[in-house]
């Protein structure tokens, strides 16, 4: 059976990562979305939110799995027994650190090989940065993110704009 991990921070889940994940669930038997806790970040959305909203967004998915993970990706493979981590590629830029950070990972476990899917070119300019950023001026994400999501993403702007006032 191979077991994949599809890390990252997931806030908020985007149309691109969703294509990744479909893609990726027809290579593997079992796909690992790991939601990063990265205390060096403030997100807006809190771990159990990026989880809720990726269990809602893959529901049809039969073979993805979501859990929330901290610390060194190679370790959580390590737990959950995964061969293989799954990296979304848009641009050259994404290769460069994409590239470096599997050879930091190959070098740590030899075992946990890199598959590099690039994304498809509908949204080979899509961010969760750049659904934030839209979103924080009242743009229309709706072609950005999972229509499911979209109300939480909106109320969580209003009330961070409200607590800056």
């Amino acid at each position: 059976m191979l077991r994949a991990i599809y890390p990252g921070s997931f806030d908020p889940v985007t149309l691109g990562h969703l294509d990744v994940i479909k893609r990726s669930c027809k290579i593997v038997d079992e796909l690992i979305i790991g939601v990063l806790n990265n205390s060096a970040k403030t997100p807006l959305f809190s771990v159990e939110e990026r989880v809720k909203m990726l269990e809602e967004a893959t529901k049809g998915l039969k073979n993805v799995k979501i859990v929330p993970f901290e610390g060194l990706l190679v370790e959580f493979a390590r737990r959950m027994k995964a061969k293989v981590v799954v990296r979304g590629l848009r641009a050259i830029t994404d290769f460069e650190y994409e590239l470096q950070m599997s050879q930091t990972n190959h070098k740590l476990e030899p075992e946990v090989e890199t598959m590099f899917l690039t994304t498809s070119i509908e949204y080979s300019f899509l961010s969760s940065t750049t659904v934030k950023e839209v979103a924080a001026f009242g743009g229309d994400i709706s072609q950005f993110v999972p229509s499911a999501i979209i109300g939480r993403i909106e109320e969580k702007m209003q009330s961070k704009i409200k607590r800056r006032v």
